[in-house]
């Protein structure tokens, strides 16, 4: 990210609020050409800075209404457990999200299901296909506050943002 010139904090900034800006309509916005905002925008992505770009759907339309906030356990210090449930967890699409933390729990996974019943089976699955799991601990979130994946970027003066 060090490496990213105004024009390209600029452009991914936009991208992040619509990727479905024209580069035309992004170039008048930040300054540039268009075949220069082409240009930046594809080196973003064969870079692995821009690692997606998705339509972000209502869970209450998709029939997966329901958030609950997981927290696993894992063998102590066992990391080849915790590489083996990040493969498993790549092919869980009722999986949103995993990140490895410090603190009471090894994990904190954000799960979606239709109702507390779904949720359940997908708890047992989970369970019975990572025997490294040890125990789990679910929250059930009762209304979204903010929902987002805006990542901000800094400019090198940024000190507190």
């Amino acid at each position: 990210m060090e490496n990213l010139d105004r024009f390209d904090r600029d452009i991914l900034d936009i991208v992040q609020r619509n990727c479905q800006l024209t580069a035309e309509a992004i170039a008048e916005e930040v300054g540039l050409s268009t075949s220069a905002v082409q240009r930046r925008v594809k080196r973003l992505r064969e870079d692995g800075i821009i690692k997606a770009e998705i339509a972000v759907i209502d869970r209450k339309a998709s029939g997966t209404p329901m958030v609950f906030i997981v927290g696993m356990e894992i063998e102590r210090d066992n990391y080849d457990a915790l590489a083996k449930f990040r493969v498993w967890a790549e092919k869980q699409d009722h999986v949103q999200q995993v990140y490895y933390v410090t603190g009471a729990v090894d994990l904190i996974a954000i799960v979606t299901a239709r109702d507390v019943e779904h949720y359940d089976d997908i708890a047992a699955v989970i369970m019975a296909e990572n025997p490294q799991i040890r125990r789990m601990h679910t929250n059930v979130a009762l209304r979204d506050v903010k929902l987002g994946l805006f990542v901000p970027l800094a400019d090198g003066n940024d000190r507190s943002r």
